[in-house]
């Protein structure tokens, strides 16, 4: 990234953006450290140090191939999410309050506020539960692309990030949410109590966005702490339309915490260290035993090197993939053997066997967001149609007289050898007819997971789908060809190959002012 302009030089250029001084002088601050220096050594100044000291060359081409492929699915369902009636409430309400503008996805004409931009997106990434999801169980690119994205649209046009820089940045916001999640062993099984991007998610938005500002190593640690005072959101809000507000904060609040840190406001110096009497990150997780983070060399590699991550094939909660699976193989083995497909009245008991998790055991959802949360519905559907697609969860699909009829029939057993965690769980189905055959299935890995990911293909396929929704067939082709050679798009070039794709197009105005001008 070029060395950083003084406000005055960058307030005296034209400025399509119009920002308020005090995002200017935010997103502009040179690298000073306000403040005594954090003592040492302590975990969170480990944090501040990885984030601040991080470079381009700790990406392994195996670290830029996964996450340029997250970025990939993350705008794919976030084009698709603008569709949604929750992201379309949400840009409503921020519309009134916006007077300042950014891009929001796929909306040819619409832009808002930095922060409110970095809401709206990260609303439309998981209005549908259509983004990744990690192991501890997290929602990671939601939370910190639409931050990176807004917070690059927002800086000068002489200080603009390369491609390189945006998935540095994009990096360090995934690595810290992991680290975070795997200091706790609560964190490894489905949530009860806090969902996780809203505790996570909003660190990692608030790490990645210090990298992008280039703050120093104390301000980094201080954007942590502050995003730390910005999190949490209950779990009782999974399956309703607030859900997604919960990834919309996390992006907004890490970029609003980045940018405090960048203006001076400063926060606990030990926010992730281990303090008797006083909770810092234990306040999420009870069982947190905070440990530094190292930067990386040929001994300490970036998680996501270790462990890929899961894309989903329809949009709802992982733990319905399983299920679905499971249950389409019953649907297939019927198709196959010349029955056709499975009808109701053929049907004794549908026994699914999954794991004890209260929030997705739903037997009659009545809106699209507790079907997209019931292990119930989910395994019906398969069964009923050999497949859950995006279609799947209207209002039609979800009263249809024949799956109503289905779900009448479902009893839920939970093992004690299928524990409510993604690395460990398994799906099972069992159905009996009424003439008293038993056809049953089982899945352990289903496609998408990240033992058993989608190819580079399947995962384009996602994207086209997701994204002609609201794009043209050949401008989906150029925004492939674009996040795919991000690593390589230099100051000046991106202008030209994204113009030749996306004339005229609000991609087009989103891709160039958020990633690179």
């Amino acid at each position: 990234m070029s060395a950083v302009k003084g406000v005055s030089e960058f307030t005296s250029q034209s400025c399509d953006n119009q920002l308020c001084p005090c995002l200017l002088s935010a997103c502009v601050s040179p690298r000073i450290s306000f403040g005594a220096p954090f003592p040492e050594p302590t975990v969170t100044g480990s944090f501040g140090r990885f984030i601040s000291e991080v470079k381009p060359q700790h990406l392994s081409p195996l670290l830029l191939q996964r996450s340029k492929r997250m970025v990939l699915d993350s705008i794919g369902v976030g084009l698709i999410g603008t569709t949604t009636e929750v992201f379309q409430l949400a840009l409503q309400h921020c519309q009134v309050r916006s007077k300042v503008l950014n891009s929001v996805y796929g909306c040819k004409g619409t832009r808002l506020s930095p922060t409110l931009a970095a809401f709206v997106n990260g609303v439309a990434t998981h209005s549908m539960d259509f983004d990744d999801t990690w192991h501890p169980a997290t929602h990671p690119s939601g939370a910190v692309l639409p931050a990176v994205l807004a917070l690059s649209d927002m800086m000068p046009a002489s200080n603009k990030p390369t491609g390189l820089d945006l998935l540095l940045a994009f990096n360090v916001g995934i690595e810290i949410q992991g680290r975070l999640m795997r200091f706790s062993n609560e964190a490894h099984n489905i949530p009860k109590r806090f969902h996780p991007p809203t505790v996570v998610g909003t660190m990692g938005s608030a790490a990645a966005c210090a990298r992008l500002l280039s703050l120093d190593d104390s301000q980094c640690s201080h954007a942590l702490a502050i995003a730390a005072s910005l999190s949490g959101a209950p779990m009782a809000n999974a399956a309703t339309q607030s859900k997604p507000l919960h990834i919309g904060n996390a992006a907004r609040l890490g970029l609003e915490a980045a940018l405090l840190a960048s203006r001076g406001l400063e926060a606990s110096a030990l926010v992730l260290d281990d303090t008797p009497g006083v909770a810092g990150f234990s306040a999420f997780y009870e069982d947190y035993a905070p440990q530094s983070i190292a930067m990386p060399n040929e001994n300490s590699k970036f998680l996501l090197e270790e462990q890929d991550m899961a894309f989903k094939r329809f949009p709802a909660h992982l733990g319905m993939h399983w299920i679905a699976d499971a249950a389409a193989s019953i649907n297939k083995a019927l198709v196959g053997a010349g029955l056709g497909s499975i009808s109701p009245d053929q049907v004794e008991e549908i026994l699914i066997r999954v794991p004890k998790s209260k929030y997705i055991n739903r037997p009659f959802p009545e809106s699209e967001h507790e079907a997209r949360h019931s292990f119930q519905f989910n395994a019906c559907t398969a069964l009923l149609y050999g497949e859950v697609t995006v279609q799947s969860f209207t209002p039609v699909s979800i009263n249809h007289p024949e799956l109503l009829a289905l779900l009448n029939c479902v009893r839920v057993e939970h093992p004690h050898d299928n524990p409510a965690n993604f690395n460990l769980m398994y799906g099972e189905v069992q159905v009996t007819l009424r003439g008293g055959d038993i056809l049953t299935a089982r899945c352990d890995t289903f496609y998408g997971h990240w033992r058993n990911p989608l190819t580079n293909e399947s995962l384009r396929r996602k994207f086209r789908s997701n994204a002609t929704t609201v794009l043209p067939s050949e401008q989906v082709e150029g925004l492939i060809e674009v996040i795919e050679d991000l690593d390589r798009i230099e100051d000046g070039t991106l202008c030209v190959c994204v113009c030749a794709v996306f004339p005229g197009s609000c991609i087009l105005h989103f891709l160039i002012c958020s990633v690179l001008l």
